[in-house]
């Protein structure tokens, strides 16, 4: 009795993920990171539409010349234009390479980042209609003292 209130009580945890599922969803996951910064290098305005959610937003704190700081947010048309535009084609080549770390998924969610020669980015996911779109970005330039 006490096992089935304890079960009521608190649910019955959903089965783990067997690892070669896993490994596709990562797969699946470092595809739209990807897509997402390698489509911004390359103008590639498909990709990077291909990686966004339709509610994405990305943002970045910006301090004001008051001291005062805020969110500076860009939506998904925005990226997508930007990047047709160019986006960051004229950014060195050697910046341009894309290292994407993995952090967590669970179910239809996930956490990523992407670091290349100019930006680190911290991306949330959301596993919809089958394919992994990025909601969230928080980023913030590079310094040169933060490169490897």
């Amino acid at each position: 009795m006490v096992v089935l209130v304890s079960l009521v009580i608190f649910g019955i945890p959903a089965p783990a993920q067997s690892k070669p599922a896993l490994g596709q969803e990562e797969a699946a996951i470092r595809r739209a990171a990807l897509d997402y910064a390698e489509g911004w290098y390359q103008g590639d305005a498909e990709r990077m539409d291909r990686a966004l959610h339709p509610d994405f937003v990305k943002r970045a704190p910006v301090a004001l010349p008051t001291g005062k700081e805020i969110l500076h947010g860009a939506s998904k048309q925005t990226m997508v234009e930007v990047t047709r535009a160019g986006g960051g084609t004229k950014s060195p080549y050697a910046k341009q390479k894309c290292e994407v770390t993995v952090f967590d998924v669970h179910e239809n969610l996930a956490s990523a980042k992407v670091v290349s020669g100019d930006y680190v980015d911290y991306l949330h996911l959301l596993k919809t209609y089958g394919a992994w779109k990025i909601v969230n970005v928080l980023w913030l330039p590079l310094r040169p003292m933060d490169a490897k």
